[in-house]
């Protein structure tokens, strides 16, 4: 199978997660970074083609995870980058989660 370039891979990917109940609720100026939601909470998976800066992870404390891809993949490859990703959005909101009901 023949490797997707960025742009389509990134698409694929994200049929992928509105497979697994994901929507888009926004895409930055340049198109290159989609936000997912899945629910009614703010909680946001990321998809792009390049990373986040430290000043966006601060500003921006709602993306669970962030899905990247700079390169060309296949379609297992897509599916296996999702499948990291719905792993790291669940751990994303149990760490949200234990520090809300954390006693101080």
């Amino acid at each position: 199978m023949r490797p997707l370039p960025p742009p389509q891979a990134l698409a694929h990917a994200s049929r992928l997660l509105a497979a697994h109940g994901f929507r888009e609720t926004a895409r930055n100026t340049r198109g290159d970074s989609l936000y997912l939601a899945r629910g009614e909470g703010p909680e946001r998976l990321r998809l792009s083609n390049h990373a986040r800066t430290p000043k966006q992870r601060r500003v921006h404390p709602e993306v669970m995870a962030s899905l990247v891809i700079r390169a060309p993949k296949t379609e297992a490859q897509v599916a296996a980058l999702v499948e990291a990703a719905l792993r790291d959005f669940a751990g994303g909101l149990a760490r949200r989660e234990s520090r809300l009901t954390a006693p101080r």
